[in-house]
């Protein structure tokens, strides 16, 4: 395959050992400085410029977009998508990662574990958030910041509110979090590619540090994760719309606690602790999906007119329940289901035997007007407002 890594430092361990791993196994691979493309917007088709030139074809991408340069990063990985060139991860998953809050709020609702976490923004709800996730010591966290910058432990309530309001007065947004204190200064890193965990080492802070990452001067060793911590680790990168990332979690005393999931990983860290070809199944994996380039589904979906994607919900008092996908009027109502998802797993293209549980999810394609029909009126929180009397109200 011919693969452009996209990266703006060249020398940089992790881009010369992906360089590496693609040309010992034969694929010709470039490495293509992010901010040296120009989006091409003038003709019948999505095209790049590069170094003011047009640029040539390619099979699949790599990215490695630097937390600085997002913005332009994830619009050139956007417009690669639409040229229909492979790439692992999309740009709404490398945006969805690099925005915590954001990452924080797409996980929530999918019963990953996380730490306690909160987001306000006035001065009077900050010591109610700080209560809200156990009170303190709390984490501090930037929304943006790697490495372990921007990320303060605060010891008392009074330090946190003064360490809040301070970064606050310098328009900087922070997310307050409960502290893992059963974690000891320890974390996972485990490595996704594809649907599986390729390697994981276990990070621990140096001294009385309690961030464990390895530019805070953190070692680290290989381990071998349970399957619940492999489990949360693919899911989460799946979810972000990522296949190529890097989840840190911590040692809970319930389980594994998702506390980011990165979509440019370093390499050097992973490999020395387990001296494994990270590089290496990162590439194989991208060479075994260049047919199927990333598509936005819900894009390539909505084009027909009164046709979309939408979600439906098996409620526990409906007609559903119990029934074979098959025995259902779905199809005779032009609606097809996609996949099924019950708790944390996703039966793709269900079978017409498929029996449905109170719960399911059902992600289906057909008429909108059919779909709307089916999806229950929300119960107001407020009281409806009354309506006019047929007669007019008397006036003075």
């Amino acid at each position: 395959m011919k693969l452009a890594i996209l990266s703006r430092a060249p020398r940089a361990y992790s881009t010369l050992r992906l360089r590496a791993a693609a040309e010992q196994r034969g694929h010709l691979v470039r490495v293509l400085n992010t901010l040296r493309f120009g989006i091409d917007l003038t003709g019948d088709e999505p095209d790049l410029q590069y170094r003011g030139k047009r640029l040539s074809d390619y099979d699949a991408i790599l990215p490695r977009i630097g937390n600085s340069i997002t913005y332009f990063g994830t619009a050139v990985v956007r417009q690669f998508e639409q040229m229909d060139v492979y790439t692992p991860n999309t740009a709404n998953g490398i945006s969805n990662a690099r925005d915590k809050l954001r990452a924080t709020q797409i996980l929530s609702r999918h019963n990953i574990g996380m730490p306690a976490t909160t987001f306000v923004r006035n001065r009077a709800d900050v010591r109610p958030a700080i209560e809200r996730v156990g009170g303190a010591p709390v984490v501090i966290k930037l929304l943006e910041g790697t490495q372990g910058i921007g990320v303060i432990l605060a010891p008392e309530v009074k330090v946190a509110e003064a360490i809040i309001e301070t970064l606050q007065s310098t328009n900087q947004n922070v997310l307050i979090q409960r502290f893992v204190s059963e974690s000891r200064g320890r974390d996972i890193r485990a490595l996704v590619v594809g649907d599986r965990v390729v390697a994981a080492m276990r990070r621990t802070a140096k001294g009385d540090e309690f961030r464990s990452n390895v530019h805070r001067g953190g070692s680290v060793e290989a381990v071998a994760l349970p399957a619940e911590y492999e489990q949360a680790a693919v899911r989460s990168a799946q979810i972000m719309g990522l296949r190529v990332a890097g989840v840190d979690m911590l040692e809970g005393a319930d389980g594994p606690l998702v506390m980011e999931v990165n979509s440019s990983p370093g390499l050097e860290g992973i490999e020395t602790a387990t001296q494994l070809d990270v590089a290496g199944a990162i590439v194989d994996y991208i060479a075994g999906q260049v047919a199927f380039p990333e598509i936005d589904v819900r894009q390539r979906l909505s084009v027909s007119t009164g046709y979309g994607v939408a979600e439906l919900l098996v409620h526990n008092n409906g007609d559903f329940v119990g029934q074979k996908l098959g025995d259902t009027n779905l199809a005779e109502r032009d609606i097809t289901v996609l996949t099924v998802h019950r708790g944390a797993t996703v039966i793709p293209n269900p079978k017409r035997s498929t029996v449905l549980e109170a719960g399911d999810r059902l992600l289906c394609f057909g008429k909108l007007e059919e779909m709307r029909s089916m999806i229950p009126e929300r119960r107001r929180r407020r009281a409806k407002v009354r309506k006019l009397p047929a007669e007019a109200l008397p006036t003075d």
